[in-house]
């Protein structure tokens, strides 16, 4: 699996290719079809790290609590 930027930009690459219309058909659905699947993973790769950051929320009574981000 590549790594997250490295997909992305990838992808924007993808993109730009299709925007321009100017490719075969066969070309259009292959590169639609890879990035279709860049895209999932880039998904599944920043839900990961999603779940792998936690912040430290200040109680009432001072104290610290960790608590996942996105509560």
């Amino acid at each position: 699996m590549a790594g997250f930027e490295e997909s992305l930009t990838k992808l924007e690459e993808i993109v730009a290719q299709l925007e321009r219309g100017d490719l075969a058909l066969e070309d259009s659905v292959r590169l639609f079809e890879e990035g279709t699947r860049l895209a999932a993973e880039c998904r599944n790769q920043l839900e990961e790290a999603e779940g792998k950051v936690e912040m430290l929320v200040k109680q009432r009574d001072g104290a610290m609590k960790r608590k996942p981000f996105g509560e």
